[in-house]
């Protein structure tokens, strides 16, 4: 493929390039590629469709260059992958079977539909446990004292603890017996409907738990986004899992994501409609007063929401949002985003901006010396702490991580020197109440509010959130120009945000140049998986072998570990290395 020019890590790239003719490589870069490439063969996954690129958007650069309604077009697409699949998976054995053991698990005495998954994953199982939970909270008032208990019969397990919903925590997504350690938290056990839900069908830390929950006796569902047969076939972990008679295997294979490896897209989106409509068919089930509130064909209902997304009004908002949110960060502005229904969707989409497209992560009030987040969500009804129960429905599930659990789980010995800050002392130093903001916008030469509009909200939200976005110089908002279906669960808000801001925010960095064709060429290497999909960028764009492109990576990152980047932005690994193949390219 033809190599193009043009990136903010150019300068960073041309430094590393001076003096040198030709690539040049550390004994000790050598040595950590070598050591990928022969002992980390389990996390080579160029081999699964979700890693790899989708066809069908493979102009997203370019498209996106032409016109910011182009681009918006090209990553909806891959959103009409979506019905194609889940059509054949509501009307599958697997699905009725998962919506029959959550209503046992619900007739039961005892018992909990739990959610596991990591990253992108346990956000959505965090979502849907809070989505659950709403519903008892909202209707409270049409309920008996005994349907109203049933709100506490749903949980989730996010790796790493709740405290990666709001800033990605390294490196547990590698380590099976962590997930295991915390689902014997949860005692997971008899009497428990539990699903695991991993995009790609690998995430270790996810099979952990979901492997203890089998051995404890729980009703055990797997849900992905890859073709069974190929994870049986090239991992081992997945080969266990697959075949394990405790298991219901749920496969929502549909197709590759609108950017590559960008599982926070299609993936998720299918895994999120599954697991909302299979947490309200039971509901309604348990509950039957409710189904007529319901819709009768879950694909359909979908189908309508993307036919809102798609229309001129659906797109000329996107577009909107995209051309603004642009502005202000090609301006080295900030965005401050105020929500209360749908926070938890904002938030997903804010944490999961950093590692995709290596930008500074949330920040605590703590942490004064790092750079702001260029996004950041709050709700103005509610101060910090109580703002945490509220977006929840509960109280944040943190784990206490010392050096001692590094030890045990073998992790580097970065993590066992200096544990990382997960508690939910940590937690809730991220502001993300009502108090004053004057760090996202003093000193910025934009700084926005963007008031999230969407139905169902209370005049004291809209209230509270003028007031709060009035500190700031500039105010926008971003609803939905189209009806939204309404249900007992809010599925099809919930849903709207997701696509919506999927769209939004991979589209303003794609217009913004963090794309390349259609793969996230800005991407953290945080872990295995990134490392591998980092190393095959540089194979897929610079035609050259998986060897050389582990060298290059590991190079590149030798380079920029070796330098201070106080008060700068820290360039990408990833990019700084597909720069200096540029460079030498041209040559």
């Amino acid at each position: 493929m033809k190599l193009k020019r043009g990136c903010a890590c150019a300068l960073a790239a041309a430094a590393l390039c001076t003096g040198a003719r030709a690539f040049e490589c550390s004994e000790a870069a050598k040595a950590k590629a070598r050591d990928f490439i022969d002992n980390e063969k389990q996390f080579h996954l160029g081999f699964l469709p979700t890693e790899q690129s989708n066809p069908i958007t493979a102009t997203l650069e370019e498209d996106f260059k032409r016109s910011t309604l182009a681009g918006v077009q090209c990553l909806q697409r891959g959103d009409r992958q979506i019905p194609i699949t889940m059509r054949h998976v509501f009307a599958g054995e697997e699905f009725g079977k998962l919506v029959d053991s959550m209503v046992e698990t619900l007739q039961a005495p005892k018992g909990r539909i739990i959610f596991s998954g990591c990253g992108a994953t346990g956000r959505l199982s965090i979502l849907l446990e809070s989505m659950w939970r709403d519903f008892f909270h909202r209707r409270a008032a049409e309920l008996t004292p005994a349907e109203r208990a049933l709100a506490d019969r749903s949980a989730s397990i996010m790796t790493g603890g709740d405290f990666a919903l709001i800033r990605s925590v390294e490196f547990f997504e590698d380590f099976a017996e962590g997930g295991r350690r915390q689902a014997a938290a949860l005692d997971v056990g008899e009497g428990d409907t539990f699903v695991a839900i991993t995009e790609g069908g690998e995430t270790s830390s996810v099979l952990g738990t979901l492997q203890y929950a089998a051995e404890h006796g729980a009703k055990c569902f797997l849900v992905f986004n890859n073709p069974a047969d190929l994870l049986r076939g090239y991992l081992d972990r997945c080969r266990e899992a697959i075949d394990n008679p405790k298991v219901t295997v749920i496969d929502i294979y549909c197709g590759s994501m609108s950017l590559a490896g960008s599982t926070r897209m299609q993936a998720t989106s299918s895994e999120q409609l599954l697991g909302s409509c299979a947490l309200e068919a039971a509901l309604c089930r348990v509950m039957p007063r409710f189904a007529k509130e319901t819709a009768k064909d879950y694909t359909v209902a979908f189908e309508q929401l993307l036919a809102g997304l798609e229309s001129p009004a659906g797109r000329a908002a996107l577009v909107k949002a995209i051309d603004f949110e642009k502005s202000v960060y090609e301006k080295h502005g900030r965005i401050t985003y105020l929500a209360d229904k749908c926070m938890l969707d904002l938030f997903t989409d804010n944490t999961e901006r950093s590692p995709t497209f290596m930008l500074p992560p949330l920040r605590s009030s703590r942490d004064k010396h790092l750079a702001q987040s260029w996004a950041f969500v709050k709700n103005p009804l509610h101060p910090t702490v109580e703002c945490w129960n509220e977006m929840m429905r509960r109280h944040p599930r943190c784990l206490e991580f010392t050096g001692e659990d590094a030890r045990s789980l073998k992790m580097p010995q970065r993590f066992i020197d200096s544990p990382p800050l997960i508690k939910y002392s940590d937690l809730v130093t991220y502001m993300i109440g009502n108090e004053p903001a004057p760090e996202r916008i003093r000193g910025y030469e934009r700084a926005a509010a963007v008031i999230l509009r969407v139905p169902g909200e209370t005049p004291e939200f809209v209230d509270a959130a003028n007031r709060l976005a009035a500190a700031w110089p500039e105010k926008a908002e971003f609803g939905f120009p189209f009806p939204i279906a309404d249900s007992p669960l809010e599925i099809w808000k919930h849903l709207a945000v997701k696509l919506s801001f999927n769209c939004l925010s991979t589209g303003t960095m794609a217009s913004m140049g963090r794309v390349a064709g259609n793969w996230m060429s800005w991407v953290s290497i945080s872990n295995k998986k990134l490392i591998d999909r980092g190393i095959r960028l540089l194979v897929e764009l610079g035609g050259i072998s998986y060897e050389e492109a582990a060298q290059r990576l590991f190079a590149a990152e030798e380079w920029v570990a070796a330098r201070d980047w106080t008060g700068k932005e820290e360039p990408c690994a990833v990019q700084v290395a597909l720069e200096r193949l540029r460079s030498e390219k041209a040559r």
